[in-house]
């Protein structure tokens, strides 16, 4: 994994937390929604790393829209990562992802032993499959783990999610009105600028409460 794949923010010393963050399905590192959580932690502290999975770098070279990798491709991609990561900065890390990019991450926390888990929008089912959940790793995860997710998030809205089993150590934070991006409905009084900070400050306070400060410095 070259440096060059890897896009980096927030402080190299003193951060409060460090977090690898994965893009979703359809969008890569450097989206919008990627490029604004990362600037909204690294303001809060946190030292973020994003890279791109096989099948999106091969997007911006070869143009045109390829689907995701398969699931073994993609878990191999994210421990070449954390492989790369830690061997250039290491401590302690955490791992997470938007949508599929999380979702991959919670399949290899506990594998890796990441020092937390950060899903933003988790897909908690594929898009018209809610009769498919994937939660059934969930139930037994043990890393510490903090889901961001929407309450009406097509991917797993709050009342479909209240009847999955889930590991203790999961905690949930319900943004009000949100979709699976976590932009809410215009009626709710909210902005999505007040759902993505108010997202990263759980997420920052989340990490520097695993002990995030011990990275490297």
């Amino acid at each position: 994994m070259e440096n060059s794949e890897l896009l980096c923010s927030g402080p190299v010393t003193g951060a409060l937390g460090h977090l690898i963050l994965a893009h979703g399905a359809g969008a890569p590192m450097d989206s919008p929604f990627m490029h604004e959580m990362a600037a909204r932690l690294g303001e809060l502290g946190v030292r973020v790393v994003r890279f791109e999975f096989p099948y999106m770098a091969s997007r911006r070279q070869g143009g045109g829209k390829r689907p995701p990798n398969p699931q073994a491709q993609l878990l191999d991609c994210w421990r070449a990562v954390w492989r790369a990561v830690n061997a250039r900065e290491p401590g302690a890390w955490a791992i997470g992802g938007k949508s599929m990019g999380g979702r991959m991450a919670s399949l290899l926390a506990d594998e890796l032993g990441a020092a937390g888990l950060v899903c933003l929008g988790y897909p908690f089912h594929a898009a018209g499959k809610p009769e498919r959940p994937r939660v059934e790793h969930l139930a037994g995860l043990r890393t510490l783990t903090l889901i961001v997710q929407g309450e009406r998030d097509a991917l797993g809205n709050r009342e479909r999610v209240a009847g999955y089993a889930l590991a203790p150590a999961i905690r949930l934070l319900w943004l009000e009105a949100a979709d699976h991006d976590l932009k809410p409905l215009k009626a709710s009084g909210f902005s999505h600028a007040q759902h993505l900070q108010r997202a990263a400050e759980a997420v920052a306070a989340f990490l520097a409460a695993q002990g995030g400060a011990g990275g490297s410095s």
